[in-house]
């Protein structure tokens, strides 16, 4: 791995939506490299609740304090996106003792897929140890608050998601 390389870490997801606990990550990262790109996944087989052009334009709002870090949208292996941007470094974050066996079987594939990238793994602060974007959307989906998980603008475009949902 080149130098330039392992200066570019790629922190994918679907980010459906993306929730303080990501914004926690990245803010976290994003000074340990050159650049961060996070790479939103269109992930159709998961049916996400929200188009993939708006969780890149969220994504991109709630990170934009960020010089450094890009948000752009995949579709796709997820090994060809890392190589197309360059990256060097996988960032995958870790709630609980109950996401490293994924993670680390991902982590193992992406081994075998793409050698030349390296995985990191980082925790959110313990109070977004809770947060997922599953647990966010049926709180929205069910009329809840979820002011305190996500950035201002993504409880907007939930609640009027849902809204559009609830009127169809």
């Amino acid at each position: 791995m080149t130098a330039a390389r392992n200066r570019i870490a790629v922190y994918p997801g679907t980010f459906d939506p993306i929730t303080n606990g990501h914004v926690d990550l990245v803010d976290r990262a994003a000074p340990l490299f050159e650049r961060m790109i996070i790479g939103v996944a269109a992930s159709p087989g998961k049916g996400p609740a929200l188009p993939l052009d708006l969780r890149v334009k969220l994504a991109s709002d709630a990170v934009a304090h960020h010089a450094n870090v890009e948000v752009r949208g995949f579709s796709g292996l997820l090994a060809h996106f890392v190589a197309e941007v360059g990256g060097g470094v996988l960032m995958r974050g870790l709630r609980a003792v109950s996401d490293f066996e994924y993670e680390f079987q991902l982590a193992s594939m992406n081994r075998h897929l793409i050698p030349e990238v390296e995985t990191i793994f980082l925790t959110p602060a313990e109070q977004y140890g809770f947060i997922s974007s599953s647990l966010v959307r049926e709180i929205a989906r069910l009329g809840g608050d979820v002011s305190g998980f996500v950035p201002p603008a993504v409880a907007s475009a939930l609640q009027a998601q849902w809204q559009r949902n609830n009127d169809a």
